[in-house]
């Protein structure tokens, strides 16, 4: 693939009323050229182009078994070239700028019986679109480009139709609380990771415990002191024995006791769970489907591997991991009423990682601004990370194993002593 078939990928959540995700829409981003006309989606692509970044990368990894969604234009939507992506897997956002007329309403239909998942993007009720109404499987209404009094408005019409009604851009517990309200399904945005301080949970004795462990891994103290610390929570007991099983598959001998189940995981496969570990929620979400679990282990996946190719971190063999624990400790403030500030405090990390987590500062710190502005889709942060000495090919490289849904608390399969 030549230089300008390279491409970006950016992966924004789709949740439902509780909070779980169900799909994802997936944005592909020219990395030959980062003007803001072609960060936004994929439709400056061909399909087979699409389908070949997403071959190489293997869908399945990026998707695990959600729904992605890319968005389509009309030339994109009409040229037989869309039938070659694997509909049971990808479904079409119709985006708004697509003049619809009977070769457009036929074309949907078409679509839709050869089982493509339909979506209308950036919507807002219009009279040229009724007959996709019926047709389409979600309709999308943008909350940056929709006044909240148009909001239920456009709830109730809708409401007519079969249609799943999906809120865009929710960007806050608020605004998810008041679309749920008002009846959509489902929701896109970053809104979980951003709640306001009123809903912060306490540090728990989960929570307190995991910090603990996490302090002595880090100290480098005895198994027997971090064993100590299991054996006061049956809880986290019971969830250190569900990890071996799930990692260990080839260990046939049994399980004796706290002190095997830690020395068969080794430190830092332990020290990676209890990390991931913090951002349980505790609620009935399964851990597969917590968007927060997903987003601090992505995030930290993409630092682990960047950091490896900064000729500055070159000379520090600890680089990686530190990268890694940046980028989960990162997010931890996000869901506890602590600060960053005393979160670093209390695990006693050193002033490099210290300064980067608190004041974005150093090669650390930085790597963690590109990251989170990469998040984001921002046009800077391709070029940022080159500028750290990160090759484009080894962006993309990072971005494909850190999205795959190998990245869980326990199936990294790493496990050293």
């Amino acid at each position: 693939m030549s230089e300008n078939e390279k491409y970006l990928i950016g992966r924004q959540p789709i949740l439902n009323r509780s909070e779980q995700t169900v799909a994802y829409e997936l944005l592909f981003r020219s990395a030959a050229s980062l003007s803001a006309a072609q960060m936004k989606n994929a439709s400056h692509a061909t399909a087979s182009v699409i389908l070949h970044t997403i071959s190489n990368i293997g869908i399945r990894e990026i998707l695990g078994d959600k729904q992605g969604f890319i968005n389509v234009d009309s030339d994109l939507l009409m040229s037989d070239s869309i039938e070659i992506i694997p509909r049971e897997l990808v479904g079409l956002d119709l985006l708004g700028s697509i003049d619809v007329n009977q070769d457009v309403v036929q074309r949907c239909r078409s679509l839709k019986e050869r089982g493509f998942t339909l979506a209308l993007d950036d919507h807002g009720r219009s009279p040229q679109h009724e007959e996709l109404y019926g047709l389409v499987d979600m309709i999308k209404i943008d909350l940056a480009q929709t006044p909240v009094e148009r909001l239920h408005e456009l709830v109730d019409y809708f409401r007519r139709f079969p249609s799943k009604l999906v809120a865009e851009k929710v960007d806050s517990s608020d605004s998810f609380k008041m679309c749920a309200r008002l009846g959509f399904d489902y929701f896109q945005g970053y809104f979980f990771a951003r709640p306001s301080l009123i809903e912060k949970k306490g540090v728990d004795e989960n929570c307190a415990n995991l910090l603990q462990i996490l302090r002595l891994l880090i100290a480098e103290s005895t198994m027997t002191e971090i064993e100590q610390v299991f054996r006061r929570s049956p809880t986290l007991t019971y969830k250190l024995l569900l990890l071996v099983n799930s990692v260990s598959m080839g260990v046939r001998e049994k399980i004796r006791d706290v002190r095997h189940a830690l020395t068969i995981l080794g430190r830092q496969q332990i020290k990676r769970w209890v990390q991931l570990g913090l951002f349980a929620s505790g609620g009935e979400n399964r851990d597969s489907d917590n968007p927060l679990i997903e987003m601090a282990s992505v995030r930290a996946a993409f630092m682990e591997q960047t950091a490896a190719e900064i000729p500055a971190l070159k000379g520090n063999r600890s680089a990686a991991d530190q990268a890694f624990m940046i980028g989960i400790l990162s997010l931890l403030e996000n869901i506890y009423n602590i600060s960053i500030d005393e979160i670093a405090t209390s695990l006693n990390l050193s002033d490099e990682v210290r300064s980067a987590l608190v004041e974005r500062k150093g090669v650390f710190g930085r790597l963690l601004e590109l990251t989170e502005m990469l998040e984001s889709h921002e046009q800077a942060a391709a070029e940022g990370l080159q500028e750290l000495g990160i090759p484009l090919d080894g962006v993309i490289a990072a971005q494909i194993r850190s999205l795959s849904r190998q990245q869980t608390p326990a199936g990294s399969g790493r496990g050293g002593k």
